[in-house]
Protein backbone atom coordinates (compact mmCIF):
# COMPACT_ATOMS: atom_id res chain seq x y z
CA UNK A 1 0.00 0.00 0.00
CA UNK A 2 1.24 3.68 -1.01
CA UNK A 3 0.79 6.58 0.88
CA UNK A 4 -0.58 8.83 -1.61
CA UNK A 5 -1.29 12.08 -1.27
CA UNK A 6 -4.80 11.38 -0.43
CA UNK A 7 -3.86 8.92 2.50
CA UNK A 8 -1.56 11.78 3.99
CA UNK A 9 -4.17 14.71 3.85
CA UNK A 10 -6.99 12.30 5.73
CA UNK A 11 -3.87 11.20 7.83
CA UNK A 12 -3.19 15.30 8.56
CA UNK A 13 -6.72 16.12 9.26
CA UNK A 14 -7.17 13.13 11.70
CA UNK A 15 -4.33 14.34 13.83
CA UNK A 16 -5.87 17.40 14.09
CA UNK A 17 -8.21 15.73 16.62
CA UNK A 18 -7.78 16.29 20.02
CA UNK A 19 -8.85 13.32 21.98
CA UNK A 20 -8.79 14.58 25.25
CA UNK A 21 -11.83 16.04 25.12
CA UNK A 22 -14.98 15.03 23.29
CA UNK A 23 -16.33 18.56 22.13
CA UNK A 24 -13.37 18.78 20.14
CA UNK A 25 -14.15 18.73 16.73
CA UNK A 26 -13.18 20.16 13.08
CA UNK A 27 -14.35 22.49 10.42
CA UNK A 28 -13.04 22.80 7.30
CA UNK A 29 -14.41 25.62 5.90
CA UNK A 30 -15.66 25.30 2.13
CA UNK A 31 -13.06 27.69 0.68
CA UNK A 32 -9.63 26.03 2.61
CA UNK A 33 -7.48 23.94 0.02
CA UNK A 34 -9.32 21.44 -2.03
CA UNK A 35 -7.05 18.74 -0.77
CA UNK A 36 -8.14 19.58 2.89
CA UNK A 37 -11.99 20.02 1.74
CA UNK A 38 -11.65 16.37 -0.27
CA UNK A 39 -10.02 14.81 2.90
CA UNK A 40 -13.09 15.80 4.86
CA UNK A 41 -15.38 14.32 2.70
CA UNK A 42 -13.42 11.43 2.19
CA UNK A 43 -13.17 10.81 6.05
CA UNK A 44 -17.28 11.12 6.20
CA UNK A 45 -17.68 9.09 3.48
CA UNK A 46 -15.53 6.38 5.15
CA UNK A 47 -17.55 7.13 8.62
CA UNK A 48 -15.21 8.50 10.51
CA UNK A 49 -16.50 12.05 10.99
CA UNK A 50 -20.06 12.78 11.76
CA UNK A 51 -20.18 15.91 8.98
CA UNK A 52 -18.34 15.99 5.42
CA UNK A 53 -16.85 19.32 6.56
CA UNK A 54 -15.34 17.90 9.42
CA UNK A 55 -17.45 17.45 12.53
CA UNK A 56 -16.59 15.31 15.69
CA UNK A 57 -14.90 11.26 15.25
CA UNK A 58 -17.63 8.49 15.05
CA UNK A 59 -16.02 5.79 17.40
CA UNK A 60 -14.48 4.22 14.29
CA UNK A 61 -12.87 7.34 13.87
CA UNK A 62 -11.56 8.09 17.68
CA UNK A 63 -10.25 4.49 17.19
CA UNK A 64 -8.25 5.14 13.61
CA UNK A 65 -7.35 8.63 15.26
CA UNK A 66 -5.53 6.63 18.49
CA UNK A 67 -3.53 5.08 16.44
CA UNK A 68 -2.60 7.50 14.16
CA UNK A 69 -1.23 9.72 17.01
CA UNK A 70 0.06 6.89 18.28
CA UNK A 71 1.82 5.90 15.47
CA UNK A 72 3.16 9.53 14.51
CA UNK A 73 4.51 10.31 18.28
CA UNK A 74 6.37 6.73 17.72
CA UNK A 75 7.99 7.97 14.57
CA UNK A 76 8.83 11.16 15.94
CA UNK A 77 10.04 9.35 18.87
CA UNK A 78 12.40 7.57 16.83
CA UNK A 79 13.94 10.46 15.22
CA UNK A 80 15.62 11.97 18.22
CA UNK A 81 17.31 8.48 18.55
Amino acid sequence: MSLTPDLLQELELLNLFDLNSTRGGLKVHHDAEVSKVSAAQRLFDKGMTTRSDGGYLTDRGVETTEHVQALIKMLQASESL
